[in-house]
């Protein structure tokens, strides 16, 4: 991790919300980074006691690395997390339910579980919609809606979001795969060439499984994009495009696998309507077809 991390604090994280933060960000944090992080998880309290000297003591570190982790984590700064940190050791103080994700509790009835994971999911689109460069995202249809085969690479619950755009693909005529065995995700991007697309999905951006296939389409000359919530991640180095998804928000039982499809959704939905506007003349009769195939297992006739 460099200095050169995208910070966003409109939401600072709420303290329930700190250990789950920890546990996403380590693996894209320095030692040192993750020293500092662990210790503000583990004892709350007695870091919020602390000067951001004393943090630095602590652990071992340097102030800057304790002000660094501190934006990572979603603050703008130590004085902020240091507010968190004793919010946080207030709430274990007081006995309350703990929170499963950043505001429901683990008594919370199931109608507040509704309106809360609802609230959540329009915020992490429009998170995911605010940072979304449509640049590149315009460049990514382009070259969808001219490609003679289209792979999409992805695992777990990203591997589902490759399927997705895969059927939305298909269903307006075009060619598209999503290989759920890492093998034959390899052995399909050996045959891609300049003119085809490769897209990868995955959230922290080093699944090994999707980087591969994405690495050997790049060195074939396909067009190559990559749809990650990291866009400092090894996965980028083989894309041509990246497009960012939201990574905040997420918490223990509400985890990468759950907060990260929500805004990989959208991005898939972007690229399919922006390929069915570039190529409404194929697409849409198309969709008719696939429509009218699929009537009579709706029991009705047209379009269900």
């Amino acid at each position: 991790m460099t200095d050169e991390v995208k910070e966003t604090f409109a939401s600072p994280p709420a303290p329930g919300a700190l250990a789950a933060k920890v546990r996403t960000l380590s693996p894209s944090m320095t030692r040192s980074m993750q020293r500092v992080a662990e210790a503000v998880a583990g004892d709350p309290a007695g870091c919020a006691a602390l000067t951001v000297t004393g943090l630095a003591e602590l652990t071992g570190t340097s102030e800057a690395t304790v002000v660094r982790t501190a934006r990572l984590l979603g603050y703008p700064g130590y004085r902020d997390l240091r507010l968190a940190l004793a919010g946080l050791a207030a709430q274990q103080q007081s006995g309350r339910a703990p929170a499963i994700t950043t505001d429901i509790a683990v008594d919370d009835p199931i109608a507040d579980v509704v309106a809360k994971l609802a609230y959540d999911e329009q915020q992490t689109l429009a998170d995911t919609a605010a940072g979304l460069d449509t640049v590149q995202l315009g460049a990514a249809v382009t070259a969808l809606a001219a490609a003679r085969r289209t792979d999409v690479y992805g695992i777990g619950a990203s591997g589902l979001v490759a399927q997705d755009l895969t059927q939305k693909l298909l269903r307006i005529g075009l060619i598209a795969h999503a290989p759920g065995d890492p093998h034959l995700a390899v052995t399909n991007a050996v045959q891609l060439r300049s003119g085809d697309v490769a897209i990868a999905i995955t959230h922290s951006g080093s699944t090994g499984d999707v980087i591969e296939p994405l690495r050997v389409a790049f060195e074939r000359g396909a067009t190559t994009v990559a749809v990650t919530g990291r866009p400092d991640s090894p996965v980028t180095q083989y894309a041509d495009h990246v497009l960012t998804t939201s990574t905040s928000r997420e918490s223990e039982l509400r985890p990468a696998a759950m907060s990260s499809r929500t805004s990989q959704l959208l991005v898939v939905d972007c690229l399919f309507v922006g390929v069915a506007q570039r190529t409404y003349e194929q697409a849409a009769p198309a969709l008719a077809a696939s429509y009218e195939a699929l009537a009579h297992r709706h029991g009705a006739r047209g379009r269900p």
